[in-house]
C-alpha cells in the first residue's frame, strides 16, 4: 500500500514537473519571438518627422514604441545654434546626448553644458529649455515612460 501510494505521488509529480519544463519553454519561446533593435543616427532607415512648430529646426525620429503610448524610445535632434522653449512633458525623461553640445536649464537649477555621451534625467513637468550650441546638430536620445506630449511655458 505504501509503495503504491508513493508511485501515485511520485507519478503526479513527474506529470506536474514535465509540464512545468513545457510551459517554461513555451514562454522563452514567446518571449524570445521579440527582435532586437540597433540603430545609428546616420542610419538611412530612420524616418525623421518634424517637431511641433514650437520647436523650430529640431526633428525626431522613433526607435521603439508608438508615439501615442508608454514606453518610447527615440532621437530627437536640434539643428546649431537652435533655442528651444521653455516646455514640460507629462513623462520624466531620460537622455543621452549623442552629438552636438547642448546648454540645458531646469527650472530653479543652475544651466549646464551638456557633452556627447552625457546622462541627463529630466523629471515629469518639471519647465526646461534648451540650446543646441555652434558645434550641432544635438542630438539625444530619450526614452520616456507616458506617451509623448510637449507642453510650452512660455
Amino acid at each position: 500500500m505504501v509503495t503504491t501510494k508513493f508511485k501515485f505521488i511520485y507519478s503526479c509529480l513527474a506529470v506536474f514537473v514535465l509540464n512545468g519544463f513545457s510551459l517554461c519553454a513555451q514562454t522563452a519561446a514567446t518571449v524570445n519571438s521579440e527582435m532586437s533593435i540597433a540603430n545609428t543616427i546616420g542610419d538611412a532607415d530612420l524616418i525623421w518627422h518634424k517637431a511641433p512648430d514650437f520647436f523650430p529646426n529640431c526633428s525626431f525620429t522613433i526607435l521603439n514604441g508608438d508615439i501615442s503610448k508608454p514606453n518610447l524610445d527615440l532621437f530627437f535632434k536640434i539643428e546649431p545654434n537652435t533655442d528651444v522653449i521653455s516646455h514640460t512633458h507629462n513623462s520624466p525623461e531620460r537622455m543621452v546626448l549623442i552629438t552636438g553640445e547642448l546648454e540645458v536649464t531646469y527650472e530653479g537649477e543652475p544651466t549646464r553644458i551638456i557633452k556627447p555621451g552625457s546622462y541627463l534625467y529630466g523629471p515629469a513637468r518639471k519647465p526646461h529649455k534648451a540650446k543646441c550650441l555652434d558645434s550641432g546638430p544635438c542630438v539625444l536620445f530619450i526614452a520616456l515612460v507616458a506617451p509623448f506630449d510637449a507642453n510650452p511655458t512660455e
